[in-house]
């Protein structure tokens, strides 16, 4: 079985420390899902996972099977069976979706010649119109098309372990549903292992989650099965709050467009 284990990370920004170590440990076909006020490091977990420039590790460990994943480049920790679904995919004008996928297939050694047919299948099981396969990775698609269009990618690569950062985030009712079981159904089908970071329990109604990690400024504080999630409906984060500490400052979106709103 194949996992992916994080000891003791410690992470900093622009000189603040954000997380103040983690432990968690997903397994193949697993789904964990982190969960956490704005302000408390889960989007900096995920940056950290998968390379983000400016983000300094300054303790701890991140492993696929062995392999650290902190002195790896992002294209590496990708070869090595890491995927990252963004909160807000972005716009690669001039590369196509087919010819992204067949070079990201044949980098590891794997059969590119799938491609073309699996875009199709998977585009009509998340409910993505295939008129927009022709078009430059996400130019000119709504946030939902996105957030498809990245589910669609990850069942067409078959990641060892796939991390979202918010895949809910701008997505109505259908395309939730769509992407959640779609990834849900991964899990069997290619033992994906998740690592699913949101707000809101409303995706993991989908997702279904064998263990929930509660993450507050930058430590996590509970963990335990879904019926946490369950109990956050009703009583929110303010067990786990206290007023002794400044409320977290929005990034200036202006200075860096993809920087996180919330570290």
């Amino acid at each position: 079985m194949a996992e992916l284990r994080i000891e003791g990370l410690r992470a900093e920004v622009a000189g603040r420390e954000i997380l103040h170590g983690i432990d968690l440990v997903v397994g193949s076909g697993e789904v964990h899902a982190v969960m956490g006020p704005n302000g408390s490091g889960k989007s900096t977990l995920s940056h950290m996972l998968m390379g983000k420039p400016g983000y300094v590790v300054t303790g701890g460990s991140a492993t696929l099977d062995g392999i650290d994943l902190l002195t790896l480049p992002t294209w590496q920790r990708a070869h090595a069976g890491l995927f990252l679904a963004m909160q807000y995919p972005v716009e690669v004008p001039g590369v196509a979706l087919d010819d992204l996928l067949v070079e990201a297939l044949s980098a590891t050694g794997r059969d590119a010649s799938i491609v073309h047919a699996a875009l199709g299948t998977e585009a009509e099981r998340i409910g993505l119109a295939t008129r927009l396969l022709d078009r430059p990775v996400n130019v000119d698609l709504s946030g939902g098309e996105k957030k498809r269009n990245e589910t669609m990618q990850l069942a067409v690569l078959r990641p060892r372990f796939a991390v979202l950062d918010e895949l809910d985030s701008g997505l109505d009712i259908d395309a939730l549903r769509a992407c959640a079981r779609r990834i849900e159904a991964a899990t069997t089908e290619f033992d994906l292992g998740v690592l699913a970071i949101t707000h809101y329990t409303r995706l993991l109604e989908e997702l279904k989650p064998d263990v929930v990690h509660i993450l507050v400024k930058g430590r996590i504080v509970a963990t335990g099965g879904p019926e946490i999630a369950d109990t956050l409906e009703d009583t929110g984060y303010a067990a786990w709050l206290t007023d002794d500490e400044p409320a977290p400052v929005a990034a200036d979106p202006l200075a860096d467009p993809f920087a996180d709103p919330f570290a």
